[in-house]
């Protein structure tokens, strides 16, 4: 009895071993299951709290990285989960992979009561995918080649309400240009004077009510800031309806995004309603005068406090004067390298949009730089932080140091890591679609003060506004300055 069991415990045994090796070879050696991010302890996250209220996120987010890695994941009461990003090597699929893969879902909606209802981010895929092409369309660079001459006016027109010399609030004078810029490209002359005042001070109380970081996360909390959000937003899509059914009934036809928009059909040929209209009007207009802002207000602030490279764009605008005389156009505009660098270099240090937001709708699995694979589960909300990745040490060369020189020919060092070691501008699919039209507008506002003026910083350099989704430099930015005409060499 004893043998008969052992001999047929020995037949099921070689019989389950046949079984297994059948199936192996049938569907191949079984996937050794790939290990999850590590996940950020409660107990460093309570004691990071002082310093998130203090310091802001980016500087918590940059501990992290440093303890854990470029792929780490912080978990709300195992209900919401968010693995964090970091670095070229990981992002890729991020920025890369199909709508199917990684979403961008309903993590935009704090910008719906900004934008408005029915476009974007408040639509399905196909409708959203099909209005950023009115957008791309609108603004891409062939059809800017044509707004220069209108950007140089503008400019010079504004700063020749300049004394002979002076001092000003540097980021109060760029958003005021930028404002001027920005009407006359999207909304042309239906949108001057009086007016044009009245839509910068509406766009400023929503910017300054709708993007703190609360708002991203709780967009329709009834709260007085966002009440003030609200009926701004309201009165800006007020005033711009009158101007869209303006240009519709007068059968004018204008050079401008306005008119792109309003002869853009969808695929069934229907075209835009006036609300999907100012919808995607207020979206082009907030998101490029705030970044352009900024990014102009920084770079001056990074020139006017680095002797050495703002003394070589000046020696650049020498050369191209000698070359083209006062003359500025697209092609021009394309050659000005170290003036392209320096303003590179000060998005690099103060990106315009501190966090990348997504949604993994399935798994899929990363390797870090030092060789670790993770698996990224189905379901994780994914973030990819700008500011880090863009200080990054083995890919810039002292990354907390203004060096417009790492951007060119021979160092290129943000080519180095890979395609996304540069991130200011997100990449992939959702690339900045403003990315061109903003260095057209920096370097033409940048060219002519450094052709036309001395300058000085007069204020201490400004601090990042690390508590908003969209930070800018804090407080005002003063700048001495007193004529003068640059002689060309």
């Amino acid at each position: 009895m004893a043998v008969t069991s052992c001999l047929t415990a020995i037949a099921l045994l070689l019989t389950m071993i046949v079984i297994k090796l059948v199936v192996r070879r049938i569907v191949g050696p079984v996937q050794k299951q790939r290990p999850v991010p590590p996940v950020v302890s409660w107990v460093y996250m309570m004691s990071a709290l002082p310093t998130l209220l203090t310091k802001g996120q980016q500087v918590v987010i940059q501990d992290m990285h440093t303890k854990l890695g470029s792929v780490f994941t912080l978990s709300f009461f195992g209900v919401k989960k968010v693995t964090f990003l970091v670095g070229p090597e990981v992002t890729a699929h991020f920025y890369q992979a199909p709508e199917s893969e990684i979403s961008i879902d309903n993590l935009y909606e704090f910008t719906v009561p900004i934008f408005g209802k029915g476009v974007l981010y408040d639509v399905d895929l196909a409708t959203r995918s099909k209005q950023i092409r009115f957008c791309t369309d609108a603004i891409q660079p062939m059809k800017l080649k044509n707004h220069v001459d209108s950007l140089v006016h503008e400019v010079q027109d504004c700063f020749s309400k300049w004394g002979q010399e002076g001092a000003v609030d540097l980021k109060h004078e760029i958003g005021n240009m930028l404002m001027l810029i920005a009407g006359r490209c999207l909304l042309g002359v239906d949108i001057r004077g009086k007016m044009l005042g009245e839509v910068s001070t509406l766009l400023h109380d929503i910017d300054h009510n709708g993007l703190h970081l609360f708002s991203f996360f709780f967009p329709y909390l009834p709260i007085p800031s966002h009440q003030q959000r609200d009926k701004a937003r309201a009165k800006l899509g007020e005033m711009f309806g009158n101007i869209v059914r303006s240009r519709k009934n007068s059968g004018r036809i204008g050079v401008d995004v306005l008119q792109n928009f309003i002869d853009s059909q969808y695929k069934d040929e229907y075209s835009m309603s006036d609300d999907e209209i100012i919808g995607l009007l207020i979206a082009l207009l907030f998101g490029g005068h705030h970044s352009s802002s900024n990014t102009a207000t920084w770079t001056g602030a990074c020139l006017l406090s680095h002797e050495k490279y703002f003394v070589a764009a000046i020696e650049e605008q020498k050369k191209v004067m000698g070359q083209y005389g006062e003359r500025i156009d697209y092609k021009i505009l394309l050659e000005m390298g170290t003036l392209h660098c320096c303003i590179k270099e000060a998005l690099r240090m103060h990106a315009t949009s501190s966090l990348l937001i997504r949604h993994a709708k399935k798994s899929f699995s990363v390797q870090t730089r030092e060789g670790t694979t993770y698996e990224i589960p189905e379901g994780h909300t994914l973030a990819s932080s700008t500011v880090v990745s863009n200080n990054l040490s083995y890919i810039y060369k002292d990354p907390h140091i203004y060096d417009p020189y790492r951007f060119s020919e021979g160092r290129e060092e943000d080519k180095v890591g890979g395609k996304f070691s540069y991130t200011s501008f997100s990449g992939g699919r959702h690339a900045c679609l403003g990315e061109h039209f903003a260095y057209m507008q920096i370097k033409v506002i940048w060219s002519y003060l450094l052709r036309n003026f001395e300058l000085k910083l007069i204020s201490p350099f400004p601090e990042d506004e690390w508590e908003k989704f969209i930070p800018g430099p804090r407080g005002k930015v003063m700048v001495s300055y007193k004529r003068r005409h640059l002689v060309s060499t």
